[in-house]
């Protein structure tokens, strides 16, 4: 908080008020109420707490005072590497922010401009000159949090140059002894070659990083747009240094590699926060580790960026606005469920509302809702975080997946007592999601109850806009096309370029069917169908197919039919 000594009042009131952010009468008020209590409050805090000015006009009031320049932080005048100047708890107990150096003068963001004693302390702690400027307490807070990694998270900031080998003999060479791994782990050329690994996968845009260990050759892989790809191979003996330094990343056991570990690790990136989740797995050759990348940017998506028809579009946000009932999100792992999820929960998000969720884990912090994280080790299960937060009085519950009867249950019976409920189950289309239930062991009646949609999805490729062309279609597959009563007259695919490293394609969209429980299908559902006839039935109250929207989507010339035909089939 900005506080003024007695012998500035004076002056502080004066520029204040000539400046026309305060009048007399307000500054007589805060003079005299600082009499009377014998000067316990100093005039800043009293102009604060009467809302006489803001902090903005008092910190600028202030640097004319004490002849120092006033800023308005912004990301663009900091430069991370003057953090290893001070240590990060100097900077948060007295609200300080170096903010770069020029030879041996460091300019730093201060609340109070003219507290000596801190000052004096930069100077002893950097070595450096310091030359200050007045900011905001809140301003340097806000620009604290969003440039400077909390304990815990690691700055990918120092990558390796892979131009030349050398970093990586001086690993192998440094990894003589097993029991030295924690030592080499910390080492310049081991940080900085798995930072180059994380760096360039966010770069890439991958979502998961494979770090391999063969017979020969350590091996990396990204995965990009659902495919993998071969990324770098360095020699063998590098690998235990490589996957040490992931596990002191990630807080992990260094000394055991006969059992699998999980963890994550909380990295800062260009002044970007990112979430890497890491698996490690005794291979015959040595540890693999596999590190999801979970990139807020990437995923926090609206609904209308995710590829939906209008006509299914609209059903969906019929749908999420309901007080009441489930609507699944269906297919395998890696379909986009969770975007899909959180791209809903982003939509419905308000100060009216109570939003939970109930996710194994916690992949990406919504504004706004209130996540749990399941840990099965100490008894938060699915099920009973879920009863927990029924008594939390929730309007709208996501739960992760719907995996054994009793969450299914008690997802169902939340459903029927007035809440909407979210969640995602493992099936190939919509239909499958009634059987799956089912076979869970819920009764028949209360699923055509509580069930108000189900939303299968797959995600196909895009085809690359930088060297997409025409092509004539084997007339093979234009014959399947035609059965599906779709006319495409022209057919595109990528032919390869550097932009989407030859592949042909750049991004991935999605392709949906969207089963909206009906009275027929309510009326059909406690009989016990099969699937065919719920299919059937589906089909007749106008249900489209995961192929039909992707091949809506080759005819738009957003994806190739091969895409299409890998992702779904003809049911």
């Amino acid at each position: 908080m900005i506080a003024t000594s007695i012998e500035t009042r004076s002056r502080l009131g004066s520029l204040l008020q000539e400046r026309g952010y305060l009048t007399p009468e307000q500054l007589e008020e805060c003079l005299s109420s600082q009499r009377e209590t014998q000067g316990s409050q100093l005039l800043g805090e009293l102009l604060l707490q009467r809302g006489f000015c803001t902090e903005e006009q008092l910190t600028e009031c202030l640097a004319v005072q004490y002849g120092v320049p006033y800023a308005k932080l912004d990301a663009r005048l900091f430069d991370s590497k003057t953090l290893e100047l001070l240590p990060r708890e100097f900077i948060d107990t007295h609200t300080v922010l170096p903010l770069f150096k020029v030879k041996e003068v460091m300019t730093v963001a201060m609340a109070e401009p003219a507290n000596l004693f801190v000052i004096d302390e930069l100077k002893r702690i950097s070595g450096c000159d310091v030359q200050v400027v007045a900011a905001t307490a809140a301003d340097i807070r806000r620009l604290i949090q969003a440039c400077i990694p909390s304990a815990g998270v690691f700055v990918i900031d120092d990558i390796m140059d892979l131009a030349s080998d050398s970093e990586l003999t001086l690993i192998q060479e440094a990894v003589e002894d097993i029991a030295n791994l924690q030592e080499v782990a910390g080492q310049s050329p081991v940080i900085r070659l798995v930072n180059y690994i994380v760096y360039n996968a966010v770069k890439d845009g991958a979502s998961d990083i494979h770090i391999e260990p063969t017979e020969t050759v350590l091996r990396v892989r990204y995965r990009v747009d659902g495919v993998l790809h071969k990324v770098l191979e360095g020699p063998i003996r590098v690998a235990p240094a490589v996957v040490s330094r992931i596990k002191v990343m990630s807080n992990l056991d260094i000394s055991e590699r006969r059992l699998p570990q999980d963890g994550r690790i909380h990295v800062m990136l260009k002044s970007r926060p990112i979430d890497l989740r890491v698996s490690i797995c005794p291979l015959s050759n040595g540890e693999k580790a596999v590190i999801r990348v979970l990139d807020n940017s990437q995923i926090l998506a609206s609904l209308s960026q995710l590829g939906f028809r209008t006509d299914i579009m609209n059903q969906i946000k019929e749908q999420i606005e309901r007080p009441n009932g489930i609507m699944l999100v269906c297919g395998p792992t890696g379909s986009g469920k969770s975007t899909t999820l959180y791209a809903a929960l982003h939509e419905i998000a308000s100060m009216e509302k109570n939003i939970c969720t109930v996710e194994d884990p916690v992949e990406y912090n919504l504004k706004l809702v209130n996540q749990v994280h399941v840990k099965d080790k100490i008894g938060l299960t699915f099920s009973s975080a879920l009863r927990s937060l029924l008594r939390q009085d929730p309007d709208v519950i996501m739960i992760g997946e719907i995996r054994d009867e009793d969450t299914a249950r008690i997802a169902i019976q939340s459903a029927l007592t007035g809440h909407m409920v979210f969640s995602t189950l493992h099936t190939n289309d919509a239909c499958s999601a009634m059987t799956r239930l089912l076979n869970m062991g819920v009764e028949n009646y209360l699923i055509g109850a509580a069930v108000n949609a189900v939303l299968a999805q797959r995600l196909v490729r895009r085809i690359c806009p930088k060297c997409r062309q025409e092509y004539n279609l084997p007339r093979t597959m234009r014959t399947v096309v035609a059965k599906m009563g779709l006319e495409i007259e022209k057919f595109y695919h990528g032919v390869g370029c550097k932009r989407c490293r030859n592949t042909g394609y750049s991004g991935r969209i999605g392709i949906h069917e969207l089963l909206v429980i009906g009275d027929s299908l309510r009326d059909l559902i406690p009989n016990t169908p099969s699937l065919r006839d719920l299919r059937a039935c589906a089909k007749q109250q106008g249900m489209t197919s995961l192929r039909y929207d992707g091949l809506n989507k080759v005819k738009e010339g957003l994806t190739t039919v091969e895409e299409v035909f890998n992702a779904s089939d003809d049911s």
